[in-house]
């Protein structure tokens, strides 16, 4: 079973994860950022990921720091629970509709951190959630799992679709990119041998 627990303690937060990337869609989350726990539900469903996330933050300053710093502790989940990534498919996409909203997500589980992010969402906040923050998360997300990952809005101007379909374009192209290939599932996806 391909599984990480993560535990993450720093001054501004207090975060544990534990994640099975085989899972069943399975949740239970609790960041005390509403919005926050709907997307990452949404993103464990998506993604069929069994996924806990608990979070103590200082969100009595603003959901900044509770926002990255669970996208730095899941990024290290995904790291952690891929191990030498023997076997994985590597490569994911998904341009996903969402109402209005049309995002395409893709992704390479390459070793290489790296974020292109162009987005545009209208509303300053969504709920009690600073959409500036959706960028934070994933370029914490992205650096800390060790891939490369591309999100761009196509289309949408309704903020909650637009993010809301972020989180799930990103769970299903990473659902992709974890999957185990079986006709290759003792090999590395690369010909250098290692990831």
């Amino acid at each position: 079973m391909r599984v990480a627990e993560i535990k993450r303690t720093t001054a501004e937060t207090d975060i544990y994860i534990k994640l099975n990337l085989d899972g069943t869609g399975e949740s239970d989350i609790s960041t005390k950022i509403g919005f926050l726990d709907h997307m990452l539900v949404l993103f464990a469903k998506h993604g069929r990921f069994d996924l806990v996330v608990k979070c103590d933050g200082d969100i009595e300053v603003d959901g900044h720091h509770t926002t990255e710093d669970i996208g730095i502790a899941l990024g290290k989940a995904f790291k952690e629970a891929l191990g030498d990534k023997r076997g994985i498919t590597r490569y994911g996409s998904m341009i996903l509709p969402m109402d209005e909203a049309l995002i395409l997500s893709a992704v390479d589980i390459s070793g290489r951190p790296y974020l292109r992010y162009r987005m545009r969402i209208p509303a300053p906040m969504v709920g009690d959630f600073d959409t500036e923050l959706l960028r934070e998360f994933l370029i914490a997300f992205a650096f800390n799992a060790g891939l490369t990952l591309h999100i761009r809005r196509l289309d949408g101007v309704n903020s909650h679709h637009i993010i809301e379909g972020t989180f799930k374009a990103l769970a299903r192209s990473l659902k992709k990119a974890v999957a185990i290939d079986e006709k290759a599932k003792d090999e590395i996806p690369s010909t250098k041998g290692v990831l």
